[in-house]
């Protein structure tokens, strides 16, 4: 019995001490005073539009998994990188829908610029499952000369536990915009 105590402890020890000291090295989260890379700008009829697409980018809030009574809940983030090296684009709307195609949550109050080589994130919180297996994000952005089309995507993660998921939807045109319109 002592024996069997024993190992009982070196098992636990062996899985604790592990999981202590990667909660202790752990990189902090970002200060929340840190500068946003969006800079609010006016979209009226003197700013010149070359280009621009809208991009439908699936999203999951949730998953089934064995059967369609259970689910695993999923983190997403949105990204949407600037690709250009030398422009900014501006992201006129980032609109979350849900399975049945009904609005949930506008991210934009108004009309933002990403910088060159700028990236930004928006986030659907693991508890907010209103969007469903089917939800999606619409984004649509525009530029005031030709510029290469920024990589928008989305990665959905779910880690608990000693399992993980995570895998990656990517944007598709569903638009294109130009100045010839």
């Amino acid at each position: 019995m002592k024996v069997e105590l024993e190992v009982m402890k070196r098992s636990l020890y062996s899985y604790a001490l592990p999981l202590l000291l990667l909660t202790a090295c752990a990189t902090p989260e970002a200060p929340a005073d840190q500068p946003s890379p969006l800079k609010a700008i006016a979209l009226d009829s003197s700013v010149a539009i070359v280009t621009g697409q809208t991009v439908y980018v699936p999203i999951y809030s949730h998953i089934y998994i064995w059967e369609r009574s259970r689910t695993l809940d999923l983190t997403a983030t949105l990204s949407v990188r600037n690709t250009d090296p030398k422009h900014s684009i501006i992201l006129t709307a980032v609109d979350y829908y849900d399975n049945n195609g009904k609005l949930i949550r506008n991210y934009l109050a108004q009309p933002v610029e990403l910088g060159s080589m700028v990236a930004t994130d928006f986030l659907v919180n693991q508890n907010d499952t209103r969007g469903g297996a089917g939800a999606s994000f619409v984004v649509e952005w525009v530029a005031q000369q030709q510029v290469t089309p920024p990589v928008i995507e989305a990665v959905m993660v779910n880690a608990g536990g000693n399992q993980g998921i995570s895998f990656v939807s990517p944007g598709r045109v569903i638009q294109t915009r130009s100045s010839n319109e």
